[in-house]
């Protein structure tokens, strides 16, 4: 009788019940009967009162105190005289072009020939310049070739070559119509006396700019040592490599100068 009681019991529960939320069991008669823990429940839940609160970031950032602000004022590099050298590299270079120029007799080098205003019409007052209608080529030792794009325009080139002071005269070419020779007579010493003038005014332009970026690059290492950027040991040793580089840079002007004048004095 207790037996039916229990099955019946059992028979009570719908299945779609049982189905879910039980695992398939095998009920033995002869044990008591224990109703079993449906696994899909899940009892250990945590309410919003449980939830972590929101913090707020700590700063990650390194503040400059101490050890820090002091590696920070000591990171300027004393040693670094990179514009002082640029500043000498360039005003070299610039002497050297202005005493190629000078060396070919001041006034007789190539771009004061294409810098002449050529007028291709009779009592036209537009003039163009004889760089853009010819190509101007020296030729070795005191000779000019002009070579002209268009047999029409050789008359009009060599009338402003005549009439320009240069005391020049260019001779047609046997061989090209379109080729002008021009044979550049020796300097007088008047001349040669300007020339070397020239070539000194030069050297002092680029000394002076040799002379300017020293000067910056010590105003920096001053300012550097008044503002504690730099330990002074450091600031004294950069100080006796900027001299040397200036010394360096004015050496080299001056000989340069000193052959080109040599140069100038034989032509």
């Amino acid at each position: 009788m207790q037996r039916l009681q229990r099955l019946s019991i059992l028979s009570d529960i719908p299945r779609s019940f049982y189905s879910a939320n039980f695992s398939a069991t095998v009920f033995d008669a002869s044990q008591p009967w224990r109703f079993p823990t449906p696994k899909r429940f899940n009892l250990t839940t945590r309410g919003f009162s449980n939830s972590v609160s929101l913090c707020k970031k700590k700063d990650k950032s390194p503040k400059l105190t101490g050890a820090n602000t002091e590696s920070s004022i000591l990171s300027e590099n004393p040693y670094d005289l990179s514009s002082l050298e640029s500043g000498i590299v360039a005003a070299v270079a610039r002497l050297k072009d202005e005493l190629s120029k000078l060396r070919m007799g001041g006034r007789f080098n190539t771009e004061s020939l294409e810098d002449l205003r050529v007028s291709l019409s009779k009592g036209g007052k537009e003039t163009i310049r004889l760089g853009e209608l010819a190509q101007v080529v020296p030729k070795g030792g005191r000779m000019v070739t002009i070579l002209a794009s268009e047999e029409e325009h050789m008359k009009p080139i060599s009338s402003a070559i005549l009439s320009s002071g240069l005391s020049l005269t260019p001779q047609p070419d046997p061989h090209n119509i379109l080729q002008l020779n021009i044979s550049i007579p020796p300097p007088t010493k008047e001349l040669r006396e300007q020339t070397v003038v020239a070539a000194k005014a030069a050297m002092e332009k680029a000394a002076g700019a040799v002379r300017e970026s020293r000067s910056v690059s010590h105003k920096r290492l001053q300012d550097m040592q008044k503002k504690k950027l730099a330990r002074p040991d450091d600031v004294r040793k950069a100080q006796d490599q900027m001299e040397r580089l200036a010394e360096k840079g004015q050496k080299e002007v001056k000989e340069l100068f000193d052959a080109a004048k040599k140069a100038l004095e034989r032509v």
